[in-house]
Parts: structure tokens; sequence; C-alpha cells
């Protein structure tokens, strides 16, 4: 039989309408059939097609394998404030273009999902899911997607608390990522230890590098050479403190960071050359002190309270950028001359600072090892059913560790 004939018969074995023209892909197109072990058993297929209407024809192909393997249980929230999520079926999703269908193998859990469930206070359309962190595998690229493939792992973030879409959210087997918000994951970090990244991350990257706040050079791969400039971050400890505190020191600043004396270590390995304890009466003048004859190239508060007014005081005597970002609102009025910032973690999804982190920086950075998944995860359990206890218990506090479900 002819290479395409043979072609013909394989795809016809799985499932693949006569319309599929053989003779669009090479006779070596059909690489491998790999089955992933998941409860769907859901099979991805490696083909390298020769021409663009190949691709096309390919990534219908894989889309439509998808939905018909595959189902989505998602963490329901039927209404404000409604208590407990109700598991039930959702839709698997289609990827649009710049978008990407992740089958999520852990999610993360963020003080925010607790809150948005107990209080209600951001406009959601009911019933939805809330979750932003997912790790996992590509399971469908939408149109024009190359930077990623089927079957790539990766870690992402998602927006659904921003754009009000069911798909966007990250409690529920199949998620939707934007491109510029996911990264390749290298094969030697587990998915539950990527999962701690993406909310974290985001909320830092917005706070240090977009125009509208404290404006830093964007990390690289190896770091960038020190600048000379100092960067405070205020809860170095912290999911987004500890994120600060590593893309700072790769964006070339010394970091000068507060903790409980226990994890003094754990900060410092991260990257802060000093660190100080945020419960001290004098913690305040041990930050302007460690300041003296340093250039200030702003701070990062990622607690908000009484650290807010601290900060500004610390900058109002320091030479440099006087901005103070914050992840909590209502500060006091700051001194003149020292600006406040408000940060919402996902508005860099529609700026340069979302590519130039998720695509440009963190893959290498991962593979190199000079970035680390940080802070440790602690697994709460299996499943879209334990969703709801590790968001109940994220209420409690945890410090220098995350909480994820793994799926």
């Amino acid at each position: 039989m002819s290479p395409s004939g043979q072609l013909s018969q394989t795809f016809l074995r799985l499932g693949v309408s006569r319309h599929f023209n053989p003779r669009i892909l090479s006779a070596s197109s059909l690489i491998t059939t790999t089955n992933h072990n998941n409860t769907n058993h859901l099979n991805t297929y490696s083909l390298r097609p020769s021409n663009n209407i190949a691709r096309q024809q390919l990534r219908n192909f894989t889309q439509t394998k998808i939905k018909m393997s595959a189902t989505n249980n998602a963490a329901w929230i039927k209404a404000a404030k409604s208590h407990p999520f109700v598991v039930e079926p959702a839709p698997v999703w289609t990827p649009e273009a710049n978008e990407i269908l992740v089958k999520n193998h852990a999610v993360a859990i963020n003080p925010v999902d607790a809150s948005l469930q107990a209080a209600g206070w951001w406009p959601l359309n009911y019933p939805t899911m809330l979750g932003q962190d997912v790790a996992g595998v590509v399971a469908a690229v939408g149109p024009g997607v190359t930077s990623f493939k089927v079957g790539d792992r990766v870690v992402g973030h998602a927006v659904g608390m921003a754009t009000k879409r069911d798909q966007d959210n990250a409690f529920q087997e199949y998620t939707i990522v934007q491109t510029n918000m996911a990264t390749l994951l290298p094969d030697q970090i587990a998915f539950e230890k990527a999962a701690v990244l993406p909310l974290a991350m985001s909320t830092a990257c917005c706070a240090l590098y977009q125009e509208t706040h404290l404006k830093l050079q964007l990390p690289t791969v190896p770091a960038q050479k020190p600048n000379g400039k100092t960067v405070i971050v205020w809860g170095g400890a912290s999911a987004v403190g500890s994120n600060a505190i590593q893309l700072a020191k790769n964006s070339g600043y010394e970091v000068i960071t507060t903790a409980s004396p226990k994890n003094f270590e754990y900060v410092k390995k991260l990257g802060a050359s000093q660190v100080f304890d945020y419960a001290s009466p004098t913690v305040q003048d041990d930050l302007i002190n460690a300041m003296k004859g340093k250039t200030s190239a702003g701070a990062l508060d990622c607690i908000g309270g009484a650290p807010q007014g601290i900060l500004q005081q610390v900058l109002a005597k320091s030479e440099g950028v006087k901005g103070v970002a914050s992840t909590k609102r209502g500060w006091p009025e700051p001194p003149e001359g020292v600006q406040m910032y408000s940060i919402f973690g996902t508005t860099l999804k529609d700026n340069f600072v979302g590519k130039a982190i998720y695509n440009d920086f963190l893959p290498a950075a991962l593979a190199a090892g000079t970035y680390v998944p940080a802070p440790e995860p602690i697994i709460v359990g299996k499943g879209v059913e334990k969703i709801q206890e590790a968001v109940d218990l994220v209420k409690k506090g945890v410090s220098a560790a995350k909480l994820v479900v793994t799926l």
C-alpha cells in the first residue's frame, strides 16, 4: 500500500473523517500514539504536518478527539457567598486565538479564593468557578498558536476573575489559559510545585515592572548585573514576597525584606541580602538604617495594614524612588513625595509584562534553576471535590507554603 493509503487507513482507525486529506502530510507525519494514563484515557497524537492546511486539519482533529474522549468536572459556586462548592460537569472548552486548553494536573489555592467565596466582594456571573493557579498538560491550542503544542507541560495564570468567563477559571479539570500567561514547564519540576507560581508571581510582576507602578528593568537569564539600586519587600516569606525577591534579584536589584525569624534563611536563599523581623518594635528604624547610603528603587508591601505606613516613612527618609506598591488598599495618607500604588494581579495580561515574564523569562529561568517555584506546596488531596477543603484551610493562614490540590 502507498504511504498515502497507509496514512488514510491509520486515520480511519483513529476515527478521523474520510475528508481528512492524508496527502497534505508527509509519510513520516504519524510518529507515535501516547496514552497519558489519566482518567479519561485521552490519547495525544504527535504529528508533523507539512503545511498550514495540514496544521489546521490536525488542530481540528485533535480538538475533536478531546471532545469525544474527555469530560470536565468543576467546583461550581452557585451564588454569591454560597458554601460549599458543588462538583458538577462543565464543558470541555475550545481555545480561541492566543489561547491554550490545559488539562489540569494541579491547582493552587490563594487567600483571594476564600475571601471571594465568603464575602462575594467582586462581581461575578454566577454560577461560576474560582481559582487562578494551574499546572498541567496542553490538551488543545487555538488557531494560529505556534508557541505551544498538544502534550506540552505548562504552568499558567487563569484570569477568569478579570474576564468573567467560566473557561478561564482554575477550579476545574480543563482550563483555558492565554498564551502570554503560560510557561513551558521543565520535566524536572512537578506540577504540584509549579502550581504555586502564577497569581503570586503575576502580582509581584504587576508591582515591579508595569509602567503604572515601579517600572523596574525586566529580569533576564542569566540575571541582570547589579545596578546599585535596592528594593524593599515587606512579607518576603509570603507567596507574593517569595516571587518578588527572586524577580527583583534576577532584574539586578538588591533586595531587603521582612519575615519572621523562622523564615530568615528561607528568604535569604531566595536572594534577599538583608532580612528584618517584621514584628520587631524597631523594624521601621532598622529599615531606615539599612537604606542609608543606598538608592531606593521602591517598595512592595505584600501584607497590607500597618506595613504600608512603615514603608511610607522608610522611603520618605531614603534616596531614590519613593513609590510603594501594595496588595491591599486602605493605606494612610502618604508623606509628601511618597507615591502609593494599588496592585491587581491580572493586569499584566493586557500589557508587555505578561509575555516578557511568562514567555521570555520564566521558561529559561526555570530550566536553568535561577528561578524556583516558591513557596513550597502543601498537598491537601486529590480531585476537584478536595478544592473546598483546601479553600477552607487557607482561611486559617499558612506561612512559607501554599495549599495545592492535585487532579
